[in-house]
């Protein structure tokens, strides 16, 4: 790629692709200016760091699962929209690992004040209202939604899961079911 190519955007989308094919560690400076015929320092006016390359993978998966999230719960309400909410988040796991596991980071202030945070915060926040959950207890019925999913997928991810049948999907299934039930009958 010539270096009139390279844009800010450019170059944390490769850093996005190289996590997915090489996981989280492979993403450097180096490794990305190899990537893209120049020197490392070239990249210096496109990101600040390592920690700000990461901070843009970030918000760009969050964008992408965004728009996974929206397309999914659009027009669903209930079980339905959850369990749509749930897939979104599992697709994208399952699609591009390496993004995935930069989304299970901690992220930078500027990546929670972010559009593509927002979005996913208010699409979540839609699904749960579809239980008409007090807005007192929104927060906490976000973060159990969170751990559930994230834990899930993080531990079928890392194989976990594997050496057990039935089926991961079934056990999936039954943790969306539980958490269905939990929502309409929030105290």
């Amino acid at each position: 790629m010539a270096r009139a190519n390279l844009t800010p955007a450019v170059v944390v989308a490769a850093a996005a692709d190289l996590a997915d094919r090489e996981g989280v560690d492979a993403i450097t400076l180096s490794a990305l200016a190899r990537g893209f015929g120049v020197q490392t320092a070239s990249l210096y006016s496109h990101v600040r760091d390592r920690a700000a390359l990461l901070d843009g993978v970030h918000e760009l998966a969050l964008g992408e699962l965004a728009d996974r999230i929206a397309e999914g719960i659009g027009g669903r309400s209930g079980r339905d929209a959850l369990v749509a909410l749930a897939e979104a988040h599992r697709d994208y796991a399952g699609a591009f690992p390496g993004r995935w596991a930069v989304l299970l980071r901690p992220a930078a202030a500027s990546t929670v004040r972010s559009a593509s945070a927002g979005r996913v915060a208010a699409l979540t926040l839609a699904m749960l209202r579809g239980y008409h959950l007090p807005e007192s207890e929104l927060v906490h019925a976000t973060r159990l939604l969170a751990a559930t999913v994230n834990g899930f997928l993080a531990l079928e991810a890392n194989g976990s899961f594997g050496h057990r049948e039935p089926s991961t999907d079934i056990s999936w299934g039954r943790a969306l079911d539980a958490l269905d039930t939990v929502f309409r009958s929030w105290a």
